[in-house]
């Protein structure tokens, strides 16, 4: 929705994305029939951000392009940019009048603090950015069968409020006119009672902390197998997914020798890991780099 109302009314029709990025993301702008551009994004050789060539390509885009950004929880890699990054993107950003198109899928979930996730987006808004929003409750409420999320336009007033709000639903009808309602009101249930929303934010918790302590479980059992590999970048990572740092071969070798399937990235699902399977993972992660 917010790539199609862009398409139609923003006057750049390209969209600079991360590389890498959730691969559905490409689709998504081509058949919105948004021009995708890359931005570094991933240093390979050490598993880390890429952050110097993020802003070396965004300083180089024409002004005013729309930017893809990972609020945060960055999939696949799971690395993010620290706050004082974010702050000197922000900058750049204003200076070129690029326009932020934030992509919120885990808010809550990558940290186990709501605010902290959001932090962010709430910064650019603050800072005065018009920006796009789009917030996925999918993961973080568990309502993934709903497919239940929103759309958020930052606009300079209320005259622009109202315009937007008008191409929006000429946008929508077509598109598919009305939303389910079933897992949007389970979300204004929750969120509208602070007793719920305190349950709720407890057990996000709980669901992102077990994820955080399979990281270094993982880090730990690799350790004690005797890896002298630096796995350092799997607990600095965050979210559900992890760049392992596997190459091609040593995935091909995980799955057909010993049935641990993951992308040929490398990337794997973190939340698959517990406390039942995590030392067998490590232990054939550490037979195929030694």
């Amino acid at each position: 929705m917010g790539a199609a109302f862009c398409e139609r009314w923003y006057p750049k029709k390209a969209i600079y994305m991360p590389q890498p990025t959730w691969p559905n993301h490409i689709p998504l702008m081509r058949d919105s029939l948004l021009h995708g551009k890359n931005y570094r994004y991933y240093n390979y050789s050490d598993c880390s951000l890429d952050f110097k060539g993020m802003m070396a390509d965004l300083e180089d885009a024409e002004e005013g392009s729309l930017v893809l950004l990972h609020a945060c929880a960055h999939n696949p890699t799971g690395v993010d940019p620290s706050m004082d990054q974010w702050k000197q993107l922000a900058v750049l950003m204003k200076q070129k009048g690029h326009f932020p198109f934030f992509d919120a899928a885990y808010q809550g979930f990558a940290s186990g603090d709501p605010e902290r996730d959001a932090a962010a987006v709430r910064y650019f808004a603050d800072e005065g950015f018009n920006m796009l929003v789009c917030q996925s409750f999918a993961k973080n409420m568990g309502l993934y069968g709903q497919r239940t999320g929103a759309v958020h336009f930052v606009c300079q007033d209320a005259e622009e409020v109202k315009r937007v709000d008008s191409q929006l639903k000429i946008v929508i009808r077509p598109m598919y006119s009305n939303p389910p309602v079933h897992g949007a009101r389970l979300v204004a249930k929750i969120l509208g009672d602070a007793e719920l929303t305190a349950q709720w934010r407890t057990e996000v918790k709980e669901m992102a902390d077990r994820i955080i302590s399979m990281r270094h479980a993982l880090v730990g059992a690799l350790k004690e197998l005797g890896s002298t590999r630096d796995w350092s970048h799997v607990t600095n990572q965050i979210g559900m997914f992890s760049y392992t740092g596997l190459n091609k071969a040593q995935v091909q070798r995980m799955v057909e020798e010993f049935s641990v399937y993951m992308t040929a990235d490398g990337r794997i699902s973190v939340a698959g890991l517990n406390t039942g399977n995590v030392e067998y993972v490590a232990k054939c992660m550490h037979e195929v780099t030694k």
